[in-house]
C-alpha cells in the first residue's frame, strides 16, 4: 500500500470541490442582507433594533436547525442530508424577494428564519464529508479549502448587489433569486457524484487506503446526543464556536459600520469587502496548511492544533483598534486581519471534532457546538442593536474590543477541558492515539 498522495488519485478533491461550491452558495445567500443593510434600513425605515431582530431570527433558526440537522445528517447520511439542507435554504433565500414593504419587517424575519433552518445543515455536512474523505493529517487543509469559500460568497455578494441594486434600493429583490439556479446545479452534481468512499465505484483502493490510513474501522450503530453531551470534548469544541458571533458581526454589521463611520455606500462597499475577505481566505488556507505541516513534521495533533489556534488568537488582537481608527483603509485592514485570524481559528477548531470523535458522531457534535455559538451570537446582536439605538456608535467600540480579546481567553478554557485531545472510540471511550508521523512521512 502506498501513502504517497501524488500516486493514489485525487477523487476526494472532486467531492471537496462540491463542498466548496455549496458553502459559496451558502455564504452568498447569507451575506446579501448584510451588504444591503444600510440601503434596506433606509428603504423600509428599520431601526437598528429592527435590523438586529432580523439577524436574530436567522440565528435562532440556525440554532434550532443545529439541534436536529446534525443528527439528521449522521442518521441518513451526508448525501441525503446535504441535499435537504440546501433545498430548504435556497427556497427561503428566494422568498426574500417576495417580501413587500407593508410587512417588510415581519417578512424578512420569516424569510431569514427559514434560511437559518436550512443553512444549519451546511457545516455539519461539510465537516462530516471531510472526515469521511480525508485522513486526519489532511483534514485541516481540506477544511481550509472549503472554508475559504465562505469568503468567496461574501466577496461575490457586494459586487453582484452593487451592480444590480441602486443606492435607493431599486432592484433589491433580484440578488435573492440567484439562489435557485445555483442550488439546482449543485444538487444535480452532488447526487450524481457523492457516495461514501467505501461504496464509491470510481475510487481506487489505493486512495481508499490513504483516506483510512490514520482512522480505525467504525460500526454503523448511531451515537445519540445524550451520550455526546457529557463528554468534555463536546464542550471544548462548543467553546471555540463562541467566536462565530465575531465572524457574523463582520458579515452582518460590517457594511453598516463602514457606512456610519466612513460613509461607504452600497456602490463602494465591494472593494473594502474584497480586501477583508481575501485576507480571510488567506487565513483559511494558511491555517490549514500550517497545522497539517506541523503534524507531518512529527508534532502531535494536540500540539499542532493548539499552537496554531494560539497564533491565530494573537493575530486577531489588533482588531480592538478598529473603532478608534481615523483611516477607512486602516480599519478595513484591521478587520481583514481579524477575519483572517478567525478563519484559521475556525478551520482548526472544526478539525478538533473528527480528530477526537468517531466519524459517525462528527455532524452531531458540530451541531451541538455551533448551537452554543449561535445562542451567544443572538444575545450579542440584541445588545448591539439596543446600544446603537441609544448610545450610537459606542456599541461598535465594545463590539471590536470583545472581538479582539475573546479568542485567547477561550483557548485557555479549551485547553483546560481537553488538555491532550485523546481520541474516542466507537463507544466514546478513550483510546491510545497512534504514534506521531515521523518527519517527511506522508
Amino acid at each position: 500500500m502506498t501513502n504517497n498522495p501524488s500516486k493514489i488519485g485525487h477523487y476526494r478533491y472532486r467531492i471537496l470541490a462540491l463542498v466548496f461550491m455549496a458553502t459559496t452558495i451558502n455564504y452568498f445567500d447569507r451575506s446579501i442582507v448584510g451588504v444591503m443593510a444600510p440601503t434596506l434600513q433606509k428603504l423600509f425605515s428599520w431601526s437598528n433594533s429592527d435590523y438586529a431582530a432580523i439577524m436574530v431570527s436567522f440565528k435562532i433558526a440556525y440554532g434550532i436547525g443545529l439541534l436536529f440537522m446534525g443528527g439528521i445528517i449522521d442518521r441518513f447520511g451526508t448525501r441525503a442530508g446535504y441535499t435537504l439542507s440546501i433545498a430548504i435554504w435556497s427556497l427561503f433565500g428566494m422568498l426574500h424577494a417576495a417580501v413587500r414593504p407593508a410587512f417588510s419587517l415581519a417578512g424578512f424575519i420569516a424569510a431569514r428564519f427559514g434560511l437559518g433552518i436550512g443553512e444549519a445543515g451546511n457545516f455539519p455536512a461539510a465537516i462530516k464529508t471531510v472526515a469521511e474523505w480525508f485522513p486526519k493529517k489532511d483534514r485541516a487543509f481540506a477544511t481550509g479549502i472549503f472554508d475559504a469559500s465562505t469568503s468567496v460568497g461574501a466577496i461575490l455578494a457586494p459586487f453582484i448587489v452593487g451592480a444590480i441594486v441602486t443606492v435607493e434600493g431599486k432592484n433589491w429583490q433580484i440578488p435573492f433569486l440567484f439562489t435557485g439556479i445555483l442550488s439546482s446545479i449543485w444538487v444535480y452534481l452532488w447526487l450524481r457524484t457523492y457516495q461514501k468512499p467505501e461504496f464509491h465505484t470510481k475510487l481506487s483502493k489505493a486512495e481508499l487506503d490513504y483516506i483510512n490510513s490514520d482512522s480505525g474501522e467504525e460500526t454503523t450503530e448511531k451515537i445519540p446526543w445524550l451520550k455526546l453531551l457529557p463528554k468534555r470534548e463536546t464542550w471544548a469544541f462548543a467553546l471555540t464556536t463562541l467566536t462565530d458571533g465575531v465572524w457574523w458581526f463582520y458579515l452582518f454589521w460590517g457594511a453598516k459600520f463602514l457606512a456610519e463611520q466612513f460613509g461607504v455606500d452600497i456602490k463602494n462597499i465591494g472593494l473594502p469587502f474584497l480586501i477583508i475577505f481575501i485576507m480571510a481566505d488567506a487565513g483559511s488556507l494558511l491555517g490549514g496548511l500550517v497545522s497539517g505541516a506541523l503534524i507531518k513534521k512529527g508534532w502531535s495533533i494536540n500540539k499542532a492544533r493548539k499552537i496554531t489556534l494560539l497564533v491565530n488568537a494573537i493575530i486577531i488582537l489588533p482588531v480592538i483598534f478598529v473603532p478608534v481608527s481615523d483611516s477607512k483603509w486602516l480599519a478595513v485592514f484591521l478587520i481583514g486581519l481579524g477575519a483572517a485570524g478567525h478563519q484559521s481559528w475556525s478551520i482548526n477548531s472544526y478539525t478538533l471534532v473528527p480528530d477526537v470523535f468517531p466519524k459517525k458522531a462528527t455532524a452531531s457534535v458540530i451541531g451541538i457546538g455551533k448551537m452554543v455559538g449561535v445562542a451567544v451570537a443572538v444575545v450579542a446582536d440584541l445588545a448591539l442593536g439596543a446600544v446603537l439605538d441609544t448610545a450610537e456608535n459606542s456599541g461598535y467600540f465594545w463590539a471590536f474590543v470583545i472581538a479582539g480579546l475573546s479568542y485567547i481567553s477561550i483557548l485557555g478554557f479549551v485547553h483546560l477541558l481537553m488538555p491532550r485531545m485523546t481520541p474516542l472510540d466507537d463507544n466514546l471511550n478513550y483510546i491510545k492515539e497512534k504514534p506521531p508521523i515521523p518527519p517527511g512521512g506522508a
